[in-house]
């Protein structure tokens, strides 16, 4: 029997992995540390509180203790390349990509609510979800292009340390390794409250890109105007890689996965759903402001400059930055790549290590001790440790080129990523009442279609330099059409199959009634207040029972071939994208 004193942070004391309760509503979870209390950085609450928040007191208080998740997935994504693609799009073309980050807000709350629901609901990590419900070669197939992504973007991060402190002086041979000793020492602690507080700290530093954006004397109508979507210099191979690595550094697959198992770590389970979804919403807010903020420091200090237009590095804007214009905004922005760099480490890291416990059963929680989940600490180690090598054992030219093909490379893998979260959202023996609507199923499928439709563009703009702006236009207009009724046709066929499958199911759960009779009690008037009223009741205490204990869904042949061709199409995608960032920069 698991024994667990309410007032403890850490895990239940267990002999073994498992859920920490033989009672109801523990859901899926098969590491004991992720049941019980949720402790967060700024308070607690104890996992059978049922009170009713009705003053917005209560309900502040209540939504800084859930806060986190969101908020570290979010800040985490403007990293290091984050810091240096947003650098880029302003040194090179202004205010006039701020219309790709408008673009990318729903993007970002759509893919990432659906990970809170998965995560809240199920108890579970993302890529345990994939291996049970998939099988090993699904899984193998998705966490494989992680694990590659994260690693080289971990080392990413660590060139964004080593330029940043080399601005003031300190020589990369000892501000890489003095990094990764942190980053480990943080997470090693056996402590989620401590490791949260200690990225909240990281986060509250971003305050400084206010004051480093004011500096830059930035223009409110060039800003504005540049939310107008728009091909500068005309859209050709050089510009449609970077705008896919704006998507990639904005919309990661690693923060699909980091997410899901941060909230299942903290414990936070479909009760206190709205106020995680807020803590989403509040996070993507920080990092859009923070990526504007500097956009516009490079746009407007480099404009009407000899730097302008000659991006090279976020080590190059930083001395820019103090050539021509002071050297306090050279040293904020040198702050400001510091901070995103070890956020982003310490968020790709975890989001590795969880994912590495999810594929091999073992436990993974920042609850454990070291002696307690060494598999998830070590692995953690020595990610950073491996990263930390490649990025010292390489000149400046390759470290630019993998800050490049990292971010191009996410912004490639991410439909693949989506379509498996989009399939697990449509689970409905995992998700119950929680699955998707039409509605958001229309909008993750329009998400999907937008990031192919953009990554074909790149395979064009590789092998036909001849291509003008008109025509990629027309290519966007006419991918845009067959995407509509394509998915127009899979929502009818889908419908229509998921409704009579449901009427069958209801039929056979009462004797001596048919599915015509069932059709007629389901079609009985109701409010909308009557139905919301019971798909709230019924999502309540909803949760995933245990993954063992469902059947395996099984692919159609459409959908297998589906996937099949859309791996097919991402390795040869991964392909030119390295062919075109190798290239361009040789």
């Amino acid at each position: 029997m698991t024994i667990h004193h309410p007032n403890s942070e850490g895990p239940p004391t267990s002999a073994h992995d498992g859920a920490a309760d033989t009672g109801a509503n523990t859901g899926a979870s098969v590491d004991s540390a992720h049941v019980g209390d949720i402790v967060g950085a700024l308070g607690r609450i104890r996992r059978d509180d049922r009170d009713s928040r009705r003053t917005w007191r209560r309900k502040l208080r209540t939504l800084l203790v859930i806060m986190g998740p969101g908020l570290i997935v979010m800040v985490g994504d403007n990293d290091a390349g984050g810091v240096a693609t947003y650098s880029n799009a302003g040194q090179n073309y202004g205010m006039k990509l701020v219309w790709t980050l408008a673009l990318l807000i729903p993007v970002l709350y759509v893919n990432q609510e659906m990970v809170v629901r998965l995560g809240a609901v199920s108890g579970v990590g993302h890529a345990r979800l994939i291996f049970q419900r998939f099988g090993r070669f699904w899984g193998a197939f998705s966490v494989g292009d992680l694990f590659l992504v994260n690693s080289l973007t971990i080392v990413t991060e660590f060139i964004g340390v080593a330029l940043a402190l080399n601005y003031f002086g300190v020589p990369q041979k000892v501000s890489v390794p003095l990094a990764a000793v942190l980053l480990f020492a943080v997470v090693a602690g056996g402590s989620f409250r401590r490791w949260e507080r200690f990225l909240f700290g990281l986060i509250a530093v971003n305050i400084v890109m206010f004051p480093m954006a004011l500096m830059a004397h930035p223009s409110a109508g060039e800003s504005a105007r540049g939310l107008v979507p728009q091909f500068p210099g005309g859209l050709d191979s050089t510009l449609l890689l970077l705008i896919v690595s704006i998507v990639g550094t904005t919309v990661a697959p690693w923060q699909l996965f980091f997410q899901q198992s941060n909230v299942v770590d903290k414990r936070i389970t479909p009760r206190w759903m709205k106020y995680e979804k807020a803590d989403l919403w509040i996070g993507i807010a920080v990092v859009m402001i923070g990526a504007v903020a500097i956009m516009a420091t490079s746009a407007f200090v480099f404009k009407d400059t000899d730097l302008f237009g000659q991006f090279s590095d976020a080590g190059g804007v930083a001395s820019g930055l103090k050539q021509h214009g002071s050297h306090a905004l050279g040293a904020l922005f040198a702050i400001v790549l510091l901070d995103a760099s070890l956020v982003g480490a310490n968020a790709v890291s975890l989001a590795t290590a969880y994912t590495l416990g999810d594929t091999f059963g073992r436990r993974h929680s920042l609850h454990w001790k070291l002696s307690e989940a060494k598999l998830f600490y070590v692995g953690y180690a020595v990610l950073i440790g491996i990263s930390a090598t490649i990025m010292l054992s390489s000149d400046a030219h390759t470290q630019g080129l993998i800050t490049q093909w990292v971010q191009a490379l996410a912004g490639v893998l991410l439909p693949s990523a989506t379509v498996f979260l989009v399939l697990l959202c449509n689970d409905k023996p995992v998700l119950g009442p929680w699955v998707n609507t039409l509605r958001q199923n229309i909008a993750a499928g329009a998400i999907v279609w937008s990031l192919v439709l953009l990554s074909l563009a790149l395979t064009a703009a590789t092998f036909f330099h001849s291509i003008t702006a008109t025509q990629y236009e027309t290519g966007f207009a006419v991918g845009a059409g067959l995407g509509v009724v394509g998915g127009g046709v899979i929502a009818v066929v889908t419908r229509r199959g998921a409704r009579k499958a449901e009427l069958a199911r209801a039929a056979a759960a009462f004797d001596g009634i048919d599915s015509e009779q069932v059709t007629a009690i389901d079609n009985t008037p109701l409010t909308r207040a009557e139905r919301k009223a019971l798909r709230d009741a019924d999502r309540a205490e909803w949760r995933t029972p245990h993954l063992d204990s469902l059947e395996r869904p099984v692919f159609s042949p459409l959908r297998k071939a589906g996937l099949l061709t859309l791996r097919a199409y991402l390795l040869i995608a991964v392909i030119l994208v390295c062919y075109a960032v190798f290239h361009g920069g040789n």
